[in-house]
């Protein structure tokens, strides 16, 4: 009966953030797992404590272009997530998003797999309505800076959503917000990452605008339940899904709550909001509440302490590393003088 459960299942993007836990979730289950990335964001580090799986394979690939593999299921997450990281190639931004659902897609429809987009609450823009519902069309410039990313996911959905009506392909789309907890990237950009990194090196935390500004953070190993809860329903009309936490703080809020539970000395500091920068963000969950009996578990300050301790953990294994290079470069600096006599 084991093997009758166990699938064949490609990740892409799975050496990044969300990629990593939801790999090893899947290992964990005992399904064959298939991660694929191209390692602009993601990193070998990540999974690094899977590779000895024999149920785990990784392998290095863009998902521009084609893959030809045989799989039962697909997640697609193959993206940069972090404006530093999808304004610094825009252009390769969209052409992820666009060619790498295309080509997925394409896989899922010859070998008839089931597939998942991960999509994002950047569908919405800046909302004019809040909290934010799947049939809410949302408010985009698609001509900004934020708009390869925005507008890129935006036509991926478009792309599954066809794909289902054309083709009969059996999708899943969810549109995710926030999300935060170990393995996010040091330096991201994203407002967690971004303070607990701040507090813990001793800077003042940038807050952008006023700090009145909202987000809602989930922790990320209620995402990934919800990623495989999605994923597993039997039958599933097909249309978006709002995952994430709809507990609503703002900026302040959660930058001083960093600093106290760091115990930083770390200041605030206020910077000019960027362009299209949402002012809210805050998911309705109804229908994952009601499609996957799912809500989120893990709260704020739970999530925060496991957080700050994977990102204090990095920093310290940083600051030994550099600290023996400095100590190697000493040595073979010492052993180069010529000897006095």
């Amino acid at each position: 009966m084991k093997e009758l459960s166990r699938k064949r299942i490609l990740v892409t993007g799975g050496a990044g953030f969300l990629g990593s836990h939801l790999c090893e979730r899947l290992v964990a289950q005992g399904h064959d797992v298939l991660c694929v990335d191209n390692f602009f964001t993601g990193t070998k580090d990540n999974i690094a404590h899977l590779l000895d799986c024999a149920n785990f394979e990784l392998m290095r690939h863009d998902v521009t272009f084609p893959l030809y593999v045989e799989v039962d299921e697909i997640y697609n997450l193959a993206c940069p997530a972090s404006p530093i990281h999808y304004q610094h190639d825009p252009v390769q931004t969209t052409k992820t998003s666009v060619h790498g659902a295309i080509n997925m897609l394409g896989l899922a429809k010859r070998v008839k797999a089931k597939i998942f987009q991960a999509s994002t609450s950047e569908v919405y823009g800046d909302a004019r309505i809040h909290p934010q519902t799947e049939d809410y069309w949302g408010h985009v410039n698609p001509v900004g800076p934020r708009s390869c990313y925005d507008e890129g996911k935006r036509c991926a959905e478009t792309l599954f959503m066809d794909y289902r009506r054309q083709h009969g392909l059996d999708i899943r789309i969810a549109r995710i917000f926030n999300t935060y907890g170990p393995r996010m990237h040091p330096a991201d950009g994203r407002v967690v990452s971004n303070f607990v990194m701040q507090a813990l090196s001793g800077e003042a935390l940038t807050v952008y605008g006023d700090g009145s500004q909202t987000r809602s953070f989930c922790y990320v190993d209620d995402m990934i339940d919800a990623f495989i809860r999605l994923m597993n329903l039997p039958e599933y009309a097909g249309g978006p899904v709002n995952l994430g936490n709809p507990h609503e703080v703002t900026m302040l809020q959660i930058a001083q709550r960093i600093v106290d539970m760091t115990g930083s000395s770390s200041t605030i500091e206020f910077r000019p909001l960027p362009i299209d920068d949402p002012w809210h963000r805050q998911p309705d969950i109804t229908r994952a509440t009601e499609l996957l009996a799912w809500k989120p578990v893990t709260s704020l300050d739970m999530g925060l302490e496991k957080t700050v301790h994977y990102f204090s953990v990095r920093l310290r294994e940083a600051r030994h590393a550099e600290h023996a290079r400095g100590l190697e470069a000493g040595q073979a600096s010492q052993s180069s003088q010529p000897f006095s006599v």
